[in-house]
């Protein structure tokens, strides 16, 4: 691990004993054959990106149980926001995780390290690094640090734009939203969506972003804009 990636982990609570977590944690799946230099395959983040989602999401989920009395519902819409892969890549752009993560050179130039879906996955690989090396407590501690400001924030407060959108339709006797995947661009590991809603008889709108679910509510919000 370079040196200046050890001390970037290290300046942001990532505590390091064992390099080889940390290393698979920031390696995606690219650089084996596409710009690594070891002969033998790495291991990629996937294994820990899987297992930082569920330490992520307990720990959020434990901060919202113990500030407020919301509902189940109220609950999951703000728990949804908060460990979206959305805000997770924008936490690890925050921290200045992009220029840490190991990519092949052809992901690299097709701007693999600013993809919502890779920075989203990797944030949640060095959450699943964290909790194997210090445990649960101090990685909760550190997640809750990083996500300070969206927790005492609005994330998640305002309905979903598609449900909004969804209880828009009804309320205005409307048919239900038909969302449609119009085009679809850039490599898998950058890709982007381009979606269309439309309600027949009012309108349609779109929404462009990395991930199918993530243009849906663009969309969505956009024809609330627009029409609502």
């Amino acid at each position: 691990m370079p040196d200046e990636t050890r001390d970037w982990l290290s300046r942001n609570g990532f505590a390091v004993t064992e390099e080889s977590q940390w290393v698979e944690a920031l390696t995606h799946g690219s650089f084996n054959g596409g710009g690594g230099t070891s002969a033998a395959l790495e291991p990629d983040y996937q294994r820990l990106e899987f297992l930082g989602d569920r330490v992520l999401g307990l720990s959020v989920a434990g901060w919202l149980y113990d500030h407020g009395t919301f509902p189940e519902g109220k609950l999951s819409q703000r728990l949804n926001a908060l460990v979206s892969g959305a805000t997770c890549a924008r936490i690890a752009r925050e921290i200045g995780l992009p220029d840490h993560v190991r990519l092949g050179k052809q992901a690299r130039e097709d701007g693999g390290a600013d993809s919502d879906n890779i920075l989203g996955d990797v944030m949640e690989a060095l959450i699943g690094a964290s909790f194997i090396e210090n445990g649960f407590d101090q990685t909760r501690d550190l997640v809750l640090r990083l996500w300070d400001t969206d927790l005492s924030g609005d994330a998640g407060k305002a309905k979903h734009p598609k449900s909004a959108l969804q209880e828009w339709a009804a309320g205005n006797r409307r048919a239900m939203p038909n969302y449609e995947v119009i085009d679809r661009s850039g490599p898998d590991h950058a890709a982007r969506f381009t979606v269309r809603v439309s309600i027949h008889n009012v309108g349609e709108a779109e929404g462009v972003a990395g991930s199918k679910g993530e243009a849906e509510k663009r969309a969505a919000k956009a024809f609330l804009e627009k029409f609502g």
